[in-house]
């Protein structure tokens, strides 16, 4: 089957309250992307966000952001007031999250919603936290004690909670404040997913399939980590011994230091890679696509010693490979995954990911660099894989263009068989669409032929990231048309 779906962070919606959320606007764009022939919606990982606003870097693996519950619902249950919601300056710029506003005020009208509601002593909520147990416990006490130590990372918590001993940590649950809190976190969590719940069905009523996204580290700073020590590389005291990132390459000239800990794969092996698929269950159940982020780490990861100001000086070592993915298809079966194979990759890599079957990734804006016949031009593609114009770590096609060189202006022109600039955005779509690739992602500012405006993440750089939204009502019937058109004449469009 030919394909192609739209790539729209949810953060990225038009809604009332400074951040885009599970909002009528969010039924909306589902209803935008039906009326516009698309097969599916990708978005970003939908996890708690921490330092930087990444979603890349969640306080854990399986918990959902507060940010995106829709509040409005909550103002229909009665559980706040609108005027509680209003009365919040969100923000002066309604293209962009304020997510300083956001981090001081959502987490209160949350707390007073919970103290409001009675949702705690229902069937659903109870089968909630006892359905999720294996992963909540752990998150809620973490949050817990870091509001206890002032939003602290848990490295500078007491050495015996830090270290994650039993008796301090038993010690803690009973701290009536720790109580209070952990309970408002499994009321947010709960609300967190009956709302994601509620859209996902109606999406896929409507044909859309959701295209998630898992990073393939945690965050240092995370429940995961504090609660499952052994699963990484940390010395005695919990810091980490290595951290994880990239080499230098297109992005930046000293390579990407994401800090995340490095796994301990001999623990992992052990254990039957029990943790990892937990963690693929759960999110398989949250999505009808996974997109793993760094595929190439599991066949070797980049170690950077631990303390070192940029990536420059890591070196390789030996991911799990295959083995991890032959355990989770024992235990889960085929499942519907995009390898992102992107960055450099080695014949082993390769072979990793034909092994596993998924489709790979290929990105247009990679692929007019001098004239050189690369993989990413469209006539050295296979059907299986995945073809975007860019993905949230690049910049625009309009941005990208305009920056390029000129004798790789001058290709790609070539290349599209066109003279003039005008509509280069919509002249990389239709390539996309055109390609053999079974899939064909677009982000939705190409849609939009938005500038450098509407890059959503530059890497290795901190601040004015994740913060773009789109402005409302731009989403129009006529666009919808438009996307379906084109869709149709290369094979990719639902019906109706």
């Amino acid at each position: 089957m030919r394909r192609s779906g739209i790539l729209l962070p949810v953060t990225a919606l038009p809604s009332k309250y400074g951040i885009g959320c599970f909002s009528k606007e969010a039924y909306e764009f589902v209803d935008f992307l039906a009326d516009a022939g698309q097969s599916f919606w990708q978005v970003l990982p939908l996890g708690a966000t921490g330092y930087g606003d990444s979603p890349y870097q969640s306080f854990s693996t399986f918990a959902g952001n507060p940010y995106l519950i829709d509040l409005s619902d909550l103002v229909e249950k009665g559980w706040i007031t609108e005027k509680d919601c209003s009365s919040v300056k969100w923000g002066k710029d309604p293209e962009h999250v304020d997510y300083e506003k956001i981090y001081k005020k959502r987490l209160l009208l949350l707390a007073k919603a919970y103290k409001n509601s009675d949702v705690i002593h229902t069937r659903e909520y109870k089968r909630f936290v006892k359905e999720n147990a294996f992963w909540l416990e752990d998150f809620v006490l973490f949050m817990s004690l870091k509001e206890r130590n002032g939003g602290q990372s848990f490295v500078h918590w007491e050495d015996a909670l830090r270290c994650h001993k039993k008796k301090a940590v038993d010690k803690a649950k009973k701290d009536p404040f720790v109580k209070e809190m952990a309970e408002i976190c499994r009321f947010v969590q709960y609300l967190f997913f009956t709302q994601w719940n509620k859209l996902k069905k109606y999406a896929n009523e409507k044909g859309v399939k959701i295209i998630g996204d898992i990073p393939i580290y945690v965050a240092f700073d995370s429940a995961d980590t504090w609660s499952h020590p052994e699963l990484f590389q940390l010395d005695e005291k919990g810091y980490p011994l290595a951290v994880a990132g990239c080499p230098p390459d297109y992005f930046s000239a000293t390579g990407q230091l994401w800090g995340n800990p490095l796994y301990c794969w001999e623990n992992h092996k052990a254990s039957g890679f029990e943790w990892w698929i937990q963690r693929l269950e759960f999110i398989f159940n949250m999505y009808d696509v996974v997109r793993i982020d760094h595929f190439r780490g599991f066949e070797a990861y980049y170690s950077i010693p631990y303390g070192d100001p940029t990536a420059e000086f890591g070196h390789w070592e030996k991911g799990p490979g295959y083995d991890l993915f032959k355990a989770m298809k024992e235990k889960l079966g085929e499942r519907e995954i995009i390898a992102e194979d992107l960055g450099f990759l080695t014949p082993g890599v390769k072979r990793l990911v034909k092994r596993c079957g998924y489709p790979g990734m290929k990105i247009l804006e990679f692929a007019f660099d001098s004239a050189e016949d690369n993989d990413y031009l469209p006539h050295n593609y296979e059907k299986n894989c995945v073809v975007y114009t860019g993905t949230h770590d690049n910049d625009t096609v309009l941005g990208w263009f305009k920056q390029l060189k000129q004798k790789d202006k001058n290709f790609t022109k070539e290349y599209l068989g066109v003279k003039s600039t005008a509509q280069m955005s919509w002249n990389l779509i239709r390539l996309a669409l055109s390609s053999v690739a079974d899939t064909a992602i677009i982000p939705m500012q190409d849609y939009l032929e938005l500038g450098s405006e509407g890059r959503i993440n530059t890497p290795s750089t901190l601040g004015g990231n994740w913060d773009w939204r789109m402005k409302k009502g731009v989403a129009t019937p006529a666009l919808a048309e438009r996307i379906r058109k084109l869709s149709s004449m290369y094979g990719r469009c639902k019906d109706l």
